[in-house]
């Protein structure tokens, strides 16, 4: 369940940044002009939709396994982004961008071994 819970969070992430690819940049202060043009595109709309779906699996998890041993493996699902962002949007992934992935992973690791 959990790991259908990152899942599925990751893809709303990929959706919602699809999405905003299409609505274009802007400032904080353009934000409430936006509203309509985020909610309205089908990809933000998807990836609120998984987060959702998303969010009843994350309910499953609670409620049978302690919330500190599985919200650090929440943290894969930047691992999965950062893969994803690369192949997907052609973001560039610093080598200090992995030290840190990696540094997180390992944290998973270990709390998993406990």
């Amino acid at each position: 369940m959990a790991i259908i819970s990152i899942l599925l969070a990751v893809t709303g992430q990929i959706l919602m940044k699809k999405g905003m690819m299409m609505v274009g940049t802007f400032s904080i202060s353009q934000f409430a002009g936006k509203l309509i043009p985020m909610f309205t595109n089908p990809w933000v709309f998807s990836g609120f939709f998984c987060f959702g779906i998303s969010s009843l699996f994350w309910l499953v998890v609670l409620s049978r396994l302690p919330l500190s041993l599985v919200y650090p493996m929440v943290s894969v699902g930047y691992v999965l982004v950062a893969f994803l962002s690369i192949i997907m949007f052609k973001e560039h992934v610093s080598v200090v961008r992995w030290i840190g992935i990696f540094v997180i992973v390992m944290g998973v690791f270990l709390i998993s071994r406990s």
